[in-house]
């Protein structure tokens, strides 16, 4: 029968309104004790294992304790002289269920278990008794141990009696562990996802034990009647098995996941109050009496983390889908802070488990970097805190932390891929600081063009790129056209144009144009949570561009002036006999940014943000109409924009 079909009947049998008062815990306890010696009895008698009792580990018996003994009599004689069968087995359970319709689903079980253990316990009882009590040897006579015993039918039957004792270990096992899960239920749902799996199934676990113990009284007494007829266990062994292993990973998965929970709370507690970096990165990374040495990265050798003592920290945190450009970003600030000491960064792979393939894949990694690594055996103990208070979702993160262990930035990893070493001490007061540069625009040329454009401070460069190359050749002959014009010539203006995804020889180059819009991303992020200027207003519509037709950036040396959609800047150019008149009195840049003011030829702006790359705001003002902008969510494949570069 199909689990539903099995959940139906059983919950036909049961009230919503249960006992709660009831104690199974205390009568388990009792019925472990009385199956242990029975168990280790049967090993003595059917193979002569030397068995010693004062070696049996027992459970220590609740004073004063009840046994619902009419209960337990009850229940005993719905299983007691029944005919093989699996169809006798389901109805037997079901009768049973019908008694105990006021307990909850674990107690039916261990009830079940007790009623069966008052028999199965009392007739090995006999069989050691009777040698030397006569009362015992009586009474064994009616419970007809003596006939099973007969060296005959001992004989003949004893694989049969193993078998039948090992099955009754296995059943005690699978309700034991019912128990297990009740404690668990203590714990906070949230903290402990997988026990609401194994909890959904303990009714139909609890039936199938069960009938387990009804199959099992059968056999009982078959064993001790004069014609032996077949009842095969091994369905029942099998299906018991199943529920025991399966059990098993839930309750697992299940420690596991309250050993991550209370990790988690340990470590938001230490981050309250952090006092030394050493302890809080013991904390965040290894479990309890676990901590390994580093790795590092510029010997190969492995030192002890007491090198991060009095140290501040970067974190860098990422997945094992990190880019050689990604290494090569934390390369110059490594031989950077390499000078003063004071900083050291460690890299931490977030990897939720572990194979074999991506432990290959990790030591491939790990010996581009010259600084240190977390050697890795199993998950970090924090990744629940990195991911859900640092907002880690898989892009390379840089975590700045002082000396203290106080978190001096969430990612810094923005910041540097624009500014670089300019960045030190890579803080959030520093990023603060350096955003309100006009110099942003330029400084992510520098940092990510190979070969920047050869300007003056004083010249205007056209930066341009876009999806249509019909567009970006009308933009580069009206441009040049521009450029030369004799009243730009006259007012000594001059104009250079810089195709952004062209390389020193005017091929394309996909990885350039990547780290173009990556920089763009990251400047992006530095100025996200903070109040909206003109240089963020700027940056946002840049990167509204990235898969637009045409686009272009119209810059002062190093300071941007402003960047435009492809078909508003070109219609600036086209209409520059209707504004060059104010020019020598007035000024280009002035007179450009104002006529692009004035024209809307355009919807307003789309923005894709990265959603693996941390926390986004909850709203946003659109930079071209200063309204709220609509929050969408879309997927896209990052191999679009960078068909050279494995991303």
């Amino acid at each position: 029968m199909s689990d539903k079909k099995i959940l139906d009947q059983i919950y036909a049998t049961h009230h919503v309104n249960v006992d709660t008062s009831f104690d199974e815990d205390s009568l388990f306890e009792i019925v472990e004790n009385i199956l242990k010696h029975a168990i280790r009895t049967v090993d003595k008698i059917m193979q002569g294992i030397q068995v010693h009792e004062e070696n049996i580990e027992e459970n220590p018996l609740k004073a004063n304790y009840s046994t619902p003994l009419c209960t337990l009599k009850s229940i005993a004689s719905e299983m007691q002289c029944k005919p093989p069968g699996e169809k006798v087995a389901h109805e037997t359970a079901l009768a049973i269920l019908n008694k105990l319709s006021n307990y909850s689903w674990e107690a039916k079980a261990v009830l079940t278990l007790a009623a069966f253990a008052m028999e199965y316990g009392e007739f090995w009882l006999l069989a050691q008794a009777q040698e030397s009590d006569r009362l015992a040897k009586s009474i064994s006579i009616l419970k007809r141990v003596p006939f099973l015993l007969k060296p005959s039918n001992l004989q003949e039957r004893r694989q049969a009696v193993l078998e039948l004792n090992n099955l009754i270990k296995v059943t005690m096992q699978v309700i034991g562990i019912f128990d297990q899960f009740e404690k668990l239920s203590s714990y906070d749902p949230k903290d402990v996802p997988e026990l609401a799996l194994a909890m959904e199934h303990i009714p139909v676990d609890a039936f199938w034990a069960i009938v387990t113990l009804v199959a099992c009284a059968t056999k009982v007494t078959i064993l001790t009647s004069d014609e032996y007829h077949e009842h095969d266990l091994v369905p029942y062994a099998q299906k018991i098995h199943f529920i025991l292993n399966k059990l098993n990973i839930h309750l697992r998965i299940c420690r596991k996941q309250v050993e991550d929970a209370e990790a988690y709370r340990r470590i938001r507690k230490i981050f309250r109050t952090p006092t030394e970096i050493k302890e809080v990165f013991k904390a965040l990374i290894f479990s309890k009496d676990n901590v390994q040495p580093l790795i590092d990265g510029s010997t190969k050798q492995t030192v002890d983390i007491d090198i991060l003592r009095k140290k501040n920290i970067l974190l860098f945190l990422s997945s094992l889908e990190i880019t050689d450009d990604d290494i090569s970003i934390l390369k110059p600030i490594y031989e950077f802070i390499k000078r003063e000491d004071q900083h050291k960064i460690v890299w931490i792979p977030i990897v939720e488990q572990w194979t074999d393939e991506l432990r290959k894949k990790f030591d491939t990694l790990r010996i581009k970097m010259p600084w240190y690594t977390v050697q890795i055996s199993a998950p970090i103990a924090g990744i629940r805190f990195i991911k859900e208070e640092w907002n880690f979702k898989g892009k390379p993160t840089l975590v700045v932390m002082s000396p203290q262990g106080k978190v001096e930035h969430y990612n810094a990893f923005h910041m540097i891929r624009v500014w670089g070493p300019k960045a030190f001490p890579f803080t959030e007061a520093t990023e603060k600081e350096i955003s309100k540069s006009r110099e942003w625009f330029g400084n992510l040329i520098r940092e990510i063009y190979p070969t920047p454009p050869d300007a003056k401070e004083d010249d205007y460069i056209f930066f341009y790129g876009g999806k249509d190359k019909d567009w970006m050749k009308q933009f580069k002959e009206k441009a040049t056209a521009l450029a030369n014009d004799l009243v730009l010539k006259e007012a000594k203006i001059n104009i250079k144009l810089f195709c952004v995804g062209k390389d020193s020889k005017g091929e394309d180059d996909f990885g350039i144009l990547w780290r173009f819009w990556t920089g763009v991303e990251s400047l992006f992020h530095t100025k996200i949570h903070k109040q909206a200027d003109s240089a963020t207003l700027e940056i946002q519509k840049l990167l509204s561009y990235k898969n637009e037709s045409g686009w272009a950036v119209l810059s002062k040396g190093s300071s941007l002036v402003v960047a435009g959609h492809g078909i508003s800047i070109l219609k600036v150019i086209e209409d520059f006999d209707k504004w060059k008149g104010q020019v020598r009195e007035k000024g280009f840049e002035f007179c450009f940014t104002t006529y692009h003011g004035k024209i809307r030829l355009t919807p307003c702006c789309r923005l894709d943000i990265p959603g693996s790359t941390g926390k986004v705001p909850d709203t946003m003002k659109c930079p071209d109409c200063n309204r709220s902008m609509e929050t969408f969510i879309s997927y896209k494949c990052c191999h679009i924009d960078a068909p050279n570069v494995h991303h």
